[in-house]
């Protein structure tokens, strides 16, 4: 099975050169935008050939590969993943490497930098990234008499134009809302961001019954409250595939959204003509202390552990995060760069009108990553559990907060003590590796 995966597939003709075996988790536009930026290095030296390849479950293949000995040369995953896989010695440190080749932190949105460093060291180049932003209808907001080029500037505006946009039947049954937390449902989660809520001290605790957090909770409550959790929940089954003219937001059910860059392509592909729309910070309970807040998260590559050919493969990675590369990659996926240098051309070439803004967002002073904790994944899944109870109404916020506190402090403080005896271990690893380079 290894053999499948990894070293015993056909490769193109490479002329006798290092072949770097690259391995993503795209697909469709997303893969082809990649394999236009690999063909350009591929014909642009004679050293090094890139051997691109989608693969789909790409996470558990990788770990597979890489515990077997046989990984690719180079990776791509979600930052989120990152602090699991190097806490498993499964990446290559990539300081070094990157100080050779004159990457510096300085020259990246210092968000997506971070998001590539894990217990104070670089294991990974960011790629295309993602920033989340409100997505509005104007002419829903022109139909219920608001301003369409005026996006509300607090929760508490958010929620009087709520008012304003809501339609019911006669038989009480929602037609039309401004907004709802679950819509779309992954981001209930991170909510509490746009309270203050940071989710942990970047220490020992994990903060999920946090002040900031309960108030989070506790305003996805004011929903089933005020509008009726069944009316909610049949809201909810009415809408469409994310996917299609049927999504809530594009179909005009739903005025106000939190989405990610990524919106474009689906408003391009599934929107009526004439779609009218606007991008800008999604509004926080207090934008004096909490301005322009967005959760910043995205995909990067590595080098895993175990790869055959680590310089080769950094050596297309420094090409990759070159200013012009990184521009033909993210315009061919409709997303912004990562990199503080960014040219006018790439703004008015790119086919979003708002991509400027999602960029802006990525540098503003309340964008935060999602947590780089090596139980971040389950600790989301149980807050997205949590809210879920919330939003229909069947549990307490407080309570509901309390318990994932205890069950994700505990979660947290076996990774941590498992951290602490292996550290030692993992250090002298990542150093003897960074020797061998």
């Amino acid at each position: 099975m290894l053999c499948a995966l990894s070293a015993c597939h056909p490769t193109a003709p490479h002329d006798g050169r290092v072949v770097v075996r690259y391995w993503d988790k795209w697909n469709g536009f997303e893969a082809e935008a990649m394999r236009a930026v690999v063909d350009d290095f591929n014909a642009g030296q004679n050293r090094v050939w890139v051997d691109y390849s989608a693969v789909s479950q790409l996470n558990h293949k990788l770990l597979l590969a890489t515990s077997g000995g046989v990984p690719p040369d180079v990776a791509g995953m979600y930052a989120e993943d990152l602090p699991v896989y190097a806490e498993n010695n499964a990446l290559t440190p990539l300081y070094k490497l990157a100080a050779e080749a004159g990457v510096r932190r300085e020259d990246y949105v210092d968000v997506f930098w971070q998001t590539s460093c894990h217990r104070g060291t670089l294991f990974a180049l960011p790629a295309t990234p993602n920033v989340s932003a409100l997505v509005w209808n104007k002419k829903m907001f022109r139909e219920a008499g608001l301003d369409p080029e005026q996006p509300p500037r607090s929760i508490a505006e958010l929620e009087a134009f709520n008012e304003k946009i809501l339609r019911r039947r006669p038989d009480g049954s929602i037609e039309k809302i401004g907004h709802v937390p679950n819509e779309p449902s992954w981001i209930t989660p991170t909510w509490g961001t746009w309270f203050g809520a940071r989710y942990w001290d970047g220490q020992a605790a994990v903060e999920a019954d946090s002040p900031e957090n309960r108030a989070a909770f506790r305003w996805m409550r004011s929903y089933p409250d005020r509008f009726g959790a069944q009316n909610l929940l049949a809201l909810r089954d009415g809408f469409g595939s994310y996917a299609s003219s049927q999504n809530p937001f594009l179909s005009g059910r739903v005025a106000m959204t939190l989405q990610g860059v990524w919106i474009y392509n689906f408003i391009k592909n599934y929107a009526a003509p004439g779609f009218e729309w606007g991008v800008a910070a999604f509004p926080s309970v207090d934008p004096a202390r909490f301005k322009a807040v967005t959760v910043a998260s995205g995909d990067v590559l590595v080098i895993p552990a175990g790869a055959k050919h680590v310089r080769e493969a950094f050596e297309f990675l420094r090409y990759l995060e070159s200013p012009a590369p990184m521009e033909k990659l993210c315009l061919g996926q409709r997303k912004f760069s990562p990199l503080r240098q960014v040219s006018e051309d790439f703004y008015r070439r790119h086919p979003d009108p708002y991509v400027r803004k999602f960029a802006e967002l990525a540098s503003s002073p309340g964008v935060r990553p999602v947590p780089r904790i090596t139980t971040w994944n389950e600790y989301s899944a149980d807050l997205a559990d949590a809210a879920g109870r919330v939003l229909t109404g069947s549990a307490d916020p407080d309570e509901a907060l309390a318990n994932v506190q205890k069950r994700e402090q505990a979660h947290y403080d076996r990774a941590r003590e498992r951290w602490d005896r292996n550290v030692k271990t993992l250090t002298a690893l990542w150093a003897a590796a960074e020797s061998r380079q």
